[in-house]
């Protein structure tokens, strides 16, 4: 494999085996994923979807059952593939006796920081994420948006080439979660892989270029979220419309609900949206309202999961290789 990628897996499975009660669970089920160097990429799924397995096979904290997985080139279990990536695991658990800067120096010198480099970063670090105020003082005190803010310093003091975050703000304020994309912005922009597992499909939508949904361990759907969210639209909302032409509006639509005597069509193009006003007025039908939509992150992940994440239920589904 060429080290185009700074993540690779080829057919990877976990498979994990009960031997009293004879029956198996499989974490993550032949994933094959392709993440370019430089992308800033989302990794969504609910509860159970193979998120965090999936992750600790790209650090080799979990033996594989089946398949490979590479960090810029190199296989995973080699101790050469960790040395360029920085991680923030989900439910982090700092020694609450060390302050902030103490825990800085600590995790920075098992990265292989140099003494003199230590010093000159950690106060660098600290002011970066908001708690230039806060580094004396013991991390039992921090709240949760701070840890996770010293977690994200705590990843990114070595200068890695690859980021991964469990979550990153889980428990931040939105001035928090503002300042924190920020932060990764600016990673990004000096070409460093980011690579996000999280729930806040919002925060994903805003950041993230690229993405796949996980479901049973299985990849349900991947692609550039400017692609998988461009199921634009207008919503046509009207009442009083007769039966026989409600019947012929349904069969131009792509949506349709009704409530009350009103009737909400979802027409794909501004055209259709017109034609149908034209029909409805004919018939003296009351216009409610006009409004163009698009697609959310969010629908876009209850239509797939919604589908049972099967990848033939999701016509936009690819191997991700941008």
């Amino acid at each position: 494999m060429p080290a185009d990628y700074a993540i690779e897996t080829s057919n990877l499975r976990k498979i994990y085996r009960s031997r009293w009660r004879r029956r198996e669970v499989r974490a993550v089920d032949g994933i094959t994923l392709r993440v370019a160097r430089g992308t800033t990429f989302g990794l969504l799924g609910p509860n159970g979807a193979g998120k965090t397995t999936f992750v600790k096979l790209l650090l080799s904290a979990v033996i594989p059952t089946e398949g490979e997985a590479r960090v810029f080139g190199r296989d995973v279990h080699e101790p050469e593939a960790r040395r360029p990536v920085g991680y923030l695991p989900e439910n982090h658990r700092f020694p609450t006796y060390f302050t902030g800067a103490g825990m800085l120096d600590f995790y920075a010198a098992l990265s292989g920081t140099s003494p003199a480099d230590r010093k000159r970063l950690i106060p660098r670090m600290l002011d970066l994420v908001g708690l230039d105020r806060w580094g004396a003082v013991r991390i039992g005190k921090y709240s949760k948006g701070m840890l996770q803010r010293l977690g994200l310093a705590q990843a990114i003091i070595h200068s890695p080439s690859l980021l991964i975050l469990d979550e990153p703000t889980d428990g931040v304020d939105p001035m928090g979660r503002r300042h924190i994309r920020e932060i990764l912005g600016k990673l990004e922009e000096k070409g460093v892989t980011i690579f996000i597992n999280s729930h806040l499909l919002a925060e994903v939508e805003l950041f993230c270029g690229e993405v796949a949904i996980l479901h049973k361990g299985r990849v349900a759907l991947s692609g550039k979220v400017r692609e998988l969210i461009a199921g634009k639209g207008y919503r046509l909302t009207a009442a009083q419309v007769p039966e026989a032409l409600e019947t012929v509006l349904r069969e131009r639509a792509s949506a349709v609900a009704a409530r009350d005597g009103v009737v909400d069509f979802q027409f794909a193009t501004r055209d259709e949206a017109n034609e149908a006003i034209d029909l409805l007025r004919r018939e003296s039908c009351a216009i409610e309202s006009l409004a163009p939509t698009s697609s959310t992150l969010e629908d876009v992940f209850v239509r797939t999961i919604g589908n049972g994440g099967a990848v033939a239920a999701a016509p936009a589904a690819r191997e991700v290789t941008a």
